[in-house]
């Protein structure tokens, strides 16, 4: 993303102000600041998008379209408008919190039994949402999930749907078609073993990168962080033959049984198969039925942003590019699919 010459506020359309020195953060294809409204002052975010010449197709476009595509969904951030102007995109929407990974920083990357319960409980749920709509993620991480400011600071959103496709037509309800050797896309970190392995992507996958997530949220690592490679390439293919090794009974040790019975079931699903999302769901209940949990939307750290006046620009860490696999042919396949999400988003 080119950034801003100048940190003087810049006037994008009438009345919208963006502020260029108040960064919130990145997502998959630019960089996101604080705007204003001059005339109610209210607040959003504006990601920002500079104009690539040698490439017509706008990656932030499709990116709104998704999430015009999207709306009134719970969990589903507003979508306010799109607007270009000289040699910048700009898609304008709901202001959030912090990230999912900004909060487990905040509270020394361990969350507790009961924290991970409830936020895997809303992040299913956001999961299935979108996959009721025919849209897979293909990026779900900690950082793609943040919680929502004021009255709202209990609610998991999921964002940056940069990287999202239709895994089926919605006129047709035709499936995609399994294809290999397909570029990864994602984050290696979060992927799942099918997408590292060049397979077309399915709603299993986003379920996969979901367990892998809570595990990290519980063990404050996964096994293949840390590999230190010359290229990114082989640091890639060493991540994966780590996760393809690596035992889900000795990654779930320190987590009841169900986390086990969570990731075989997600295994065991076949390319075009609908999750039972509600299996799932009961599997984390039983955990929490067993240790008595209240489920009060009380998380390890809601009383530190009880203390803090936290804002998510004061939080942010822009750590989400780490590991992330180049998409190299990935934007291809991304505007291939622009076309359907735009018909359907006006139906």
């Amino acid at each position: 993303m080119e950034k801003f010459l100048s940190f003087e506020d810049i006037i994008i359309d009438k009345n919208i102000k963006l502020c260029p020195r108040k960064k919130l953060g990145s997502g998959t294809f630019g960089d996101i600041y604080l705007g204003k409204n001059t005339e109610t002052n209210k607040e959003f975010a504006i990601k920002c998008e500079s104009v690539n010449k040698t490439n017509k197709q706008s990656l932030l476009k499709y990116e709104s379209d998704v999430l015009r595509y999207l709306q009134n969904g719970i969990g589903i951030p507003e979508l306010y408008s799109y607007i270009s102007k000289d040699k910048y995109n700009f898609m304008l929407f709901e202001l959030l919190g912090p990230s999912l990974e900004d909060l487990f920083d905040l509270c020394h990357q361990k969350f507790s039994l009961k924290t991970i319960l409830q936020l895997g409980d809303q992040m299913l749920s956001r999961i299935e949402f979108l996959h009721s709509r025919y849209i897979i993620h293909r990026d779900i991480k900690p950082n793609n999930f943040l919680i929502g400011l004021s009255n709202k600071k209990n609610l998991i959103y999921i964002c940056d749907f940069g990287l999202s496709k239709l895994y089926r037509d919605p006129k047709s309800g035709k499936h995609i078609s399994y294809n290999s050797g397909k570029s990864p896309i994602g984050t290696a970190r979060y992927s799942s073993i099918y997408s590292q392995l060049g397979i077309e992507q399915s709603r299993r996958d986003d379920l996969e990168s979901l367990f892998y997530t809570l595990i990290y949220f519980n063990n404050g690592l996964l096994p293949w962080q840390g590999i230190k490679t010359k290229s990114k390439t082989q640091k890639n293919e060493m991540i994966l033959e780590k996760k393809i090794n690596t035992n889900y009974n000795e990654l779930c040790k320190d987590l009841p049984y169900e986390f086990i019975a969570f990731i075989h079931y997600i295994k065991d699903l076949k390319f075009e198969d609908k999750p039972n999302y509600l299996y799932l769901k009961e599997l984390l209940g039983k955990v929490f039925d067993k240790n008595n949990f209240n489920y009060d939307l009380i998380f390890d750290y809601s009383y530190l942003l009880d203390k803090k006046d936290i804002i998510q620009e004061g939080l942010n860490k822009n750590k989400q590019n780490e590991d992330i696999i180049k998409k190299n042919e990935n934007e291809n396949d991304i505007i291939d699919n622009e076309n359907e999400i735009h018909k359907n988003i006006n139906r």
